[in-house]
């Protein structure tokens, strides 16, 4: 999916004062791309994720995917984008405790209304595709935080998401393993045509990127 943002802007008001944490933010991101957001922290990397990712709205500005404005569309239509299109990661992972790895990748498609027929069975074909059908029946806590976050993944993708918006997801991981999640998000952008946007401090993401934004102070400070 194509993505484009004009001027896009978040302030946050904090008893008197007013924070500025996305300013202004022009980016064009392709289809199938792959993309990485940098800058310290505090730089409003994570605001600009929740914008781009319909869990929060601009104060103003516009952000089109595929050319239509969706800052247009009302509420229940922004939570079926959500859900049908946007796929999250995170750097907890966000996983269920309570629920299996096959559980908490069969949720999403849940939520979508999918049979259990067809949510067992894209679930397993998911769990594969991660290299942890081995693992289906494990709680969380049972797992490492590598596998939690190849699970997260499989839950990200489980309705065939256009765009894949992942937020520091080596942050907690080791190098040999951050390595391992690079490349299965790279896989997947390029062989499952998935536009990915990443927000990191990880320099091994940024080197296998399509297109690395630089942020500061809210505003992009440059590209490469």
């Amino acid at each position: 999916m194509n993505i484009k943002t004009v001027d896009l802007t978040r302030i946050f008001h904090v008893g008197s004062h007013s924070v500025i944490a996305v300013n202004k933010v022009n980016l064009e991101i392709k289809e199938a791309s792959f993309v990485s957001i940098v800058g310290p922290s505090g730089s409003g990397k994570t605001t600009l994720l929740n914008l781009l990712g319909l869990n929060d709205k601009p104060t103003f500005g516009r952000i089109f995917f595929n050319g239509k404005d969706v800052l247009e569309i009302n509420d229940k239509e922004r939570r079926k984008m959500r859900l049908f299109h946007i796929g999250f990661v995170f750097q907890n992972f966000n996983l269920l405790p309570t629920l299996t790895s096959l559980e908490n990748v069969e949720l999403p498609l849940m939520l979508a209304g999918k049979s259990s027929e067809e949510q067992r069975e894209t679930a397993l074909h998911l769990l594969e595709l991660v290299g942890l059908l081995h693992r289906k029946d494990h709680l969380p806590n049972k797992l490492s935080m590598g596998e939690m976050q190849r699970i997260a993944i499989a839950r990200a993708l489980a309705n065939n998401p256009k765009i894949v918006i992942a937020d520091e997801p080596t942050g907690e991981l080791d190098s040999n393993t951050g390595k391992e999640i690079i490349e299965l998000l790279y896989r997947l952008c390029k062989e499952r045509k998935v536009t990915v946007i990443v927000a990191t401090h990880d320099e091994k993401i940024t080197s296998v990127s399509d297109v690395v934004y630089k942020m500061r102070d809210g505003a992009i400070s440059g590209y490469y």
